[in-house]
């Protein structure tokens, strides 16, 4: 579990660093140049997950339970996961209402997948996991919410029809597709 926590604190933690140090990050960007700043967070990115996920498979191998989720909330998790991929969506097609209504839609997409998970997983490591994504979640919508707002753009239903098919598409070929290829474990 200690290796599981590293990775989220390193993950989750460079996600923060706006939330918490937005002068600092700034002053960053300023030295180190957008790309720069990118770069290094992604490169931060990419090994605290990677460590976090290779924690929480460990974890997995010998589990403290602390409540057992009744089957059916499954199907609410796989319920809630089609807005949650939509919603994901909504973060990278120009142009949508939903977006534009939002204003912050990756970010609601963590939300709504950490919670459907949460509700679904009774082990610990389940729960500090998916409920340190949600905790970051909700204080960074707090935080962006807070920030001066993007310019507005118009949306169009063009925009909002890509986002919602393409949600769909991506959470078809998620859900029967990569899930177990990607965590081991079946959807259903």
């Amino acid at each position: 579990m200690l290796v599981m926590i590293l990775g989220l604190l390193l993950f989750l933690g460079v996600h923060s660093v706006r939330i918490f140090a937005d002068d600092w990050r700034s002053a960053q960007v300023q030295r180190m140049g957008e790309l720069g700043w990118k770069a290094a967070v992604s490169v931060v990115s990419v090994i605290g997950l990677a460590i976090a996920i290779w924690g929480y498979g460990q974890m997995r191998l010998d589990p403290i339970w602390i409540w057992f989720p009744p089957t059916g909330l499954r199907h609410a998790v796989a319920l809630l996961m089609i807005p949650a991929f939509i919603l994901l969506v909504a973060a990278y097609v120009p142009g949508n209402h939903i977006k534009a209504k939002l204003g912050h839609p990756m970010v609601l997409a963590v939300k709504v997948w950490a919670l459907a998970h949460l509700l679904a997983n009774g082990r610990l490591g389940d729960i500090v996991f998916f409920g340190a994504f949600l905790a970051w979640a909700v204080l960074d919508f707090r935080s962006a919410r807070r920030r001066q707002p993007a310019p507005p753009t118009t949306p169009r239903m063009a925009g909002t029809a890509i986002t919602v098919i393409g949600g769909l598409i991506a959470y078809y070929l998620f859900a029967f597709h990569l899930h177990v290829w990607v965590t081991g474990v079946p959807v259903m």
